[in-house]
């Protein structure tokens, strides 16, 4: 009997499918239900945000990076507002630095509390899904209670934070840490052991350290391939040497490794945010000299400044000439990289799989399509 001849098919997996996680466009060259080959498209969420700030004040473009990468926009925030710092030396109040911190932390957890949520979601599993919701809002009610805002916060300011911490904030901050503690207890009992939840995730998508290296690919993807870099520990930035955190590593590269990762993560983020409140000072939020929304003119000259991400090393890029407004503001958001490495861990993957692999990647598409 001869053998089944088969021919190979194409097919599109997005710009509007559920899975893809917003507007990415996925090629898929297919042998029956196997992906012989995934050829990412993107280009569907161009905003040009970037563009958009350099015909803004310093200060007028933080709220137009809160769009950057909106799961965490404390961290735009921010990211921008230490770029600045650095150019014009500018020192920022301890306070303010305590406060910075423990709102990029609960910003973290609530990134991963989404990953865990959505992940199992798009593998088919429901209850993860309302387990993760369920505590992030625990995180969303502490930031509206502080700056108004639910998903982007336009808090973090140039020097400080636009406002200091209501009294009732430390009080329920503490109460959510205790919160999110016990409960991933229950996050891990539910995924960890489930043999349908292991069979869809392990030795899927496989990434090496140096193909993760090779493709720029950073934060917890990286970190789940074995390689222990994180720039809150290999290039201090605010007051982070000042707190006692480890790096988790995890040695396979799978889909079940980056999912164990941001558990982990979320681990530390808790003990970070636990010593920054049993260490937060009284003081100014903001330097004494005030930074005007319309006439602040940092000195000339260009900055890159980077932070760790949810999903990676978020960077900002900035050239001054000494006006009120910037000549180039540059990007870099780590979804970019981790979306350019997929098609390398597809190797005859299921399509079933493949939903997975991305998933696992936690991507954000308009750090993509900036």
């Amino acid at each position: 009997m001869s053998a089944l001849r088969t021919e190979e098919f194409t097919v599109n997996m997005g710009p509007h499918h559920p899975s893809t996680h917003g507007v990415c466009r996925l090629i898929l060259t297919m042998d029956g239900e196997k992906v012989v080959k995934v050829e990412p498209v993107i280009g569907y969420l161009h905003r040009a945000l970037e563009k958009i700030c350099e015909n803004r004040t310093y200060v007028q473009c933080i709220p137009i990076l809160d769009r950057f990468e909106y799961v965490t926009a404390m961290s735009c925030n921010y990211v921008f507002a230490l770029a600045v710092e650095k150019l014009a030396e500018i020192e920022v109040p301890e306070r303010a630095e305590y406060i910075r911190v423990i709102m990029l932390e609960l910003n973290r957890i609530a990134s991963h509390l989404l990953f865990y949520g959505v992940t199992a979601m798009d593998i088919g599993a429901l209850t993860p899904f309302l387990y993760g919701l369920r505590e992030r809002e625990l995180i969303i009610d502490l930031f509206e209670m502080t700056c108004g805002q639910r998903l982007t916060y336009n808090y973090i300011r140039i020097g400080g934070v636009a406002r200091d911490l209501p009294p009732e904030f430390v009080p329920k901050c503490r109460e959510a840490v205790k919160i999110i503690t016990d409960k991933l207890v229950d996050y891990e009992g539910l995924l960890n052991e489930n043999p349908i939840w292991k069979v869809r995730n392990q030795g899927i998508g496989y990434l090496s350290p140096e193909d993760a290296i090779a493709y720029g690919v950073s934060g917890p993807v990286l970190r789940a391939s074995g390689v222990e870099y994180d720039i809150r520990k290999n290039d201090p930035y605010s007051i982070y040497d000042r707190f006692d955190f480890n790096i988790p590593t995890h040695q396979n590269g799978d889909c079940y490794d980056r999912y164990l990762q941001r558990l982990a993560e979320i681990k530390e983020s808790l003990k970070i945010i636990t010593q920054a409140l049993d260490g937060l000072p009284e003081g100014e939020i903001q330097p004494k000299k005030k930074i005007n929304a319309i006439t602040y003119k940092p000195p000339a000259g260009e900055v890159y400044a980077r932070v760790e991400n949810s999903r990676g090393e978020l960077g900002v890029y900035l050239i001054s000439d000494g006006s009120t407004k910037p000549v180039r503001v540059k990007t870099r958001g780590g979804s970019y990289n981790q979306l350019q490495a997929l098609p390398i861990m597809v190797n005859d993957c299921l399509i079933a799989d493949l939903v997975a692999i991305f998933a696992s990647l936690d991507v954000i598409m308009p750090e993509v399509d900036r």
